[in-house]
């Protein structure tokens, strides 16, 4: 029995991870506002004159399209549709927010919400806005569009005397999904404290 064919185009995302595959390519995973987290195979994208080696870059947003029937798709284009540059502090928030995603989102399950919690946190984080407000903003989101959020209403993000208790409630409740499994985020951010 074979599968169907799927064809996806101009879809909004972001590229999560990517890993080299194979001699030219790249195995890449996205976060698509209307597809979830998807597995595309990015033909060509490490060759030296290839357009998708500055358009596939983390954080950025992307408009893609991909076909294929199996869990891995092929990447048919790529335009950037946007800019979030990020440094410092804020390039570690957002890969935090990308080891999240990735761990706790099944494949190709579409949370539009999620999605645009992630764009909005990229938005503040790019803009050296409050990096706090930010990721406590998007921790509440994917953890209520994950089935696993807390039993209240949404507090003030920005209040700054509610921070340090939220912080710790989200990230329990985090912590207790991801037991077996640290986040990479977590434990760089931790050896960097030690070091000044």
């Amino acid at each position: 029995m074979s599968k169907r064919v799927v064809r996806v185009t101009h879809s909004f995302a972001y590229m999560l991870h990517s890993v080299p595959w194979r001699e030219t390519s790249l195995l890449i995973q996205v976060f698509s506002r209307d597809h979830g987290i998807v597995a595309l195979v990015a033909k060509g994208a490490k060759r030296p004159y290839s357009s998708l080696r500055t358009i596939l870059a983390g954080f950025q947003p992307l408009l893609l399209s991909w076909s294929g029937a199996g869990e891995v798709k092929t990447l048919t284009r790529a335009d950037n549709a946007g800019l979030r540059p990020l440094s410092g502090r804020a390039l570690m928030s957002a890969w935090y927010m990308n080891e999240l995603l990735l761990y706790l989102l099944p494949r190709e399950d579409p949370h539009p919400t999620l999605f645009e919690a992630y764009d909005d946190a990229l938005i503040q984080l790019a803009a050296g806005a409050g990096a706090a407000s930010a990721l406590r903003r998007f921790e509440w989101v994917l953890l209520h569009e994950t089935g696993y959020g807390l039993d209240m209403e949404p507090p003030d993000f920005d209040d700054p005397a509610l921070e340090p208790q939220l912080r710790r409630s989200l990230r329990e409740r985090i912590d207790t999904l991801l037991v077996g499994r640290p986040l990479r985020t977590r434990a760089v951010l931790m050896a960097l404290q030690r070091l000044r």
